[in-house]
């Protein structure tokens, strides 16, 4: 019999998910539709990769629910889609706990830019689902929980908790300088291209500039990231033209700001953050990670509590020896909803 545990916090926290389902046809068809209308071939931005799923938001939505029974709704935001686990939770307590939001919906008065197959301008929006609370967790369907956390994880009163590092800004350190006038000298100093590469510590950059941080970047770890609507709110009343340049690019640019990056200096300016970096994330990489490398670091998350979450890349091109052995500790781990519901 499950019941469900209520959150013993003073204050409601949300999460968020963002997920898409690649291999679904309609999803396919709204891409090439798009690539199509423009006249691209298919950018770096737009490889199968990026929207491919085999099952991780399952884990992570499934992490939630076990280790932090604090959090109040779990949103997943889709494009017309839905995850095959959704028709599990009907008649359960959870049933009301996880939620679709379809890109529609967070879209309201913008719907201009959709469809959209860009993770930056999608998880800009999240602060418009209705009914979200004040403080919110943002995730993406490749990050779990691996152990029991509590709200002080993410929120110390009016305060968010950030995981990461300080480091120069790319083009202002010395070898980079020295790097770019020589490509200047020779002509290939195009700073975005057709086929970039977009790069995840430049597009915090560009969160870090917009708040006043030119020297400097917070580079945040890949975990899940603790929101305030308010800050949202505040900031894009102010400045709604920021906002709609950074969604209206639908596929990934090195010319927008990523959400987090934005929410994680937003706060530092505001005097509203504090800095642990006794949590750990379980970073892997199955695809490129050698067998050993990948037993390594998950008996290393075994011996250390510190680890309390994981963040999986590109687990569907993994060798299948190196996804049996991930899909297996996840399974162990975290578990599904067949165990969950018993």
């Amino acid at each position: 019999m499950i019941t469900e545990q209520k959150s013993s916090n003073q204050f409601p926290v949300d999460a968020v998910i963002t997920w898409v389902d690649g291999a679904d046809q309609n999803h396919k068809a709204k891409l090439d539709n798009y690539l199509s209308s423009i006249g691209s071939t298919r950018p770096r931005s737009a490889n199968p990769a990026r929207f491919s799923s085999v099952g991780e938001i399952e884990y992570c939505v499934v992490s939630l629910l076990r280790f932090a029974p604090w959090i109040r709704t779990i949103f997943i935001v889709t494009d017309q889609q839905q995850p095959d686990f959704m028709v599990k939770l009907v008649g359960t307590v959870y049933e009301s706990r996880v939620k679709i939001i379809d890109h529609r919906v967070i879209f309201t008065g913008y719907e201009q830019h959709l469809p959209t197959f860009n993770s930056m301008s999608i998880s800009s929006m999240l602060w418009r689902i209705p009914g979200i609370a004040e403080r919110f967790l943002f995730l993406n369907d490749d990050f779990a929980l691996i152990r029991p956390v509590d709200p002080s994880f993410f929120f110390l009163g009016d305060k968010v908790v950030l995981h990461g590092v300080w480091k120069t800004q790319t083009d202002k350190r010395f070898v980079k300088r020295i790097s770019g006038l020589f490509k200047k000298l020779l002509g290939r100093n195009e700073k975005y291209g057709k086929d970039e590469r977009v790069r995840f510590i430049g597009v915090q950059e560009n969160a870090a500039q917009m708040h006043g941080y030119s020297e400097k970047v917070f580079q945040l770890e890949h975990n899940p990231h603790p929101w305030k609507l308010s800050s949202w709110r505040e900031y894009f009343s102010a400045y709604p033209e920021q906002l709609e340049k950074n969604i209206s690019f639908r596929l990934r640019s090195a010319e927008q700001f990523v959400p987090e990056g934005f929410s994680a200096h937003y706060e530092i300016k505001n005097g509203n953050a504090v800095f642990d970096n006794s949590i750990k994330t379980l970073q892997l990489k199955p695809a490129d990670q050698a067998l050993h490398r990948l037993k390594s670091k998950l008996a290393q998350a075994e011996r250390d509590s510190n680890y309390a979450f994981i963040c999986i890349q590109s687990l569907e091109n993994a060798q299948p020896e190196a996804f049996v052995l991930v899909v297996d500790w996840l399974d162990e781990k975290i578990g599904r909803f067949d165990q969950l519901l018993k």
